[in-house]
């Protein structure tokens, strides 16, 4: 059963912490931007689509698409300039892959050397056609991670006029803290969903919201498996949420936002979708609340047990 959305959609912004960046409430992942097919043109006309829908804030990382992601949204940008003004760029970075575009890596890991970070600044601004990023993350937390050189570094971006703001992603709490005790950092970009609910009970969330500080979200959708049949726990909380959309009348990827927008560290949640129509639906979650009864039948669906 589909359900209409409703007309003139605006998504909401948000600002990630006092003094940080405002995004969209919603954030348009681009790291599958290379399956999507499209030429320069589309591109542009999927950016512009976008913004109609008030998602205004772009999610790259130097990596995505094999590092190619962030040269096809470039080329986007180098035939429609002025689109660079009206929209937030993210990038990441601090992960090497074995690449044939990176010949020289012979094995993946990670690297949050200050070289490594400024070059990877420089390639992506270079990719991208821009001049600054809006917002920098550590794509993963580096076992060799030096925290004073991440800082310092960060704040040498941020002198240049490089980078506008710094945060991180998939940290632990203490990671976190520890990081922000030297440098003001925007956000926090880990894994939840109803599938993957462990940032809600590790301390992720709670640490989060104490700084003031809006996590961003990847796979809000558990990268599908909310919506393919096979795997019994996944299928049995499907009708859950199916039950409570068709009550509400909503879509249900719409209703899985909303549940997730709804704690009050207030999540910022990526789509990975090339498909405009799917973009509105995640808008459309922006929307409404959920009654506490909904928002815990899904709880105890996804944990498969009750709160008590």
């Amino acid at each position: 059963m589909s359900h209409p959305l409703p007309a003139n959609l605006s998504c909401p912004r948000v600002a990630t912490r006092p003094n940080g960046p405002t995004l969209s409430r919603i954030v348009a992942g681009m790291w599958r931007m290379t399956e999507w097919g499209m030429s320069a043109e589309q591109r542009v006309a999927f950016i512009e689509r976008c913004l109609d829908l008030g998602v205004s804030s772009f999610d790259h990382a130097d990596i995505y698409g094999g590092y190619g992601v962030e040269s096809l949204f470039g080329d986007a940008l180098r035939l429609q300039p002025s689109l660079r003004d009206r929209i937030e760029l993210i990038s990441k970075c601090g992960i090497k892959l074995v690449s044939p575009q990176r010949p020289l890596h012979t094995i993946q890991h990670y690297d949050t050397s200050a070289s490594h970070i400024i070059g990877s600044v420089e390639e992506s601004l270079r990719q991208l056609g821009t001049d600054r990023l809006d917002l920098l993350l550590i794509h993963r937390p580096d076992p060799l991670m030096d925290f004073d050189e991440i800082a310092r570094t960060f704040e040498a971006l941020r002198s240049a006029g490089k980078v506008l703001h710094f945060g991180v992603s998939n940290f632990s709490r203490h990671q976190f803290e520890a990081l922000d005790r030297r440098i003001a950092l925007a956000t926090n970009q880990v894994e939840f969903s109803p599938l993957h609910t462990a940032p809600m009970f590790d301390e992720t969330f709670d640490g989060l919201q104490d700084k003031g500080v809006a996590p961003m979200i990847w796979s809000p959708l558990a990268g599908g498996r909310l919506f393919n049949g096979g795997e019994e726990h996944a299928d049995n909380l499907r009708l859950v949420i199916k039950g409570i959309a068709d009550a509400l009348g909503q879509p249900f990827a719409s209703v899985v936002f909303a549940w997730i927008m709804q704690l009050p560290c207030k999540p910022v949640p990526l789509t990975g979708t090339g498909r405009i129509e799917a973009i509105a639906v995640a808008v459309a979650g922006t929307q409404f609340t959920l009654s506490k009864t909904d928002w815990f039948t899904i709880l105890r669906a996804a944990r498969g047990h009750e709160v008590a």
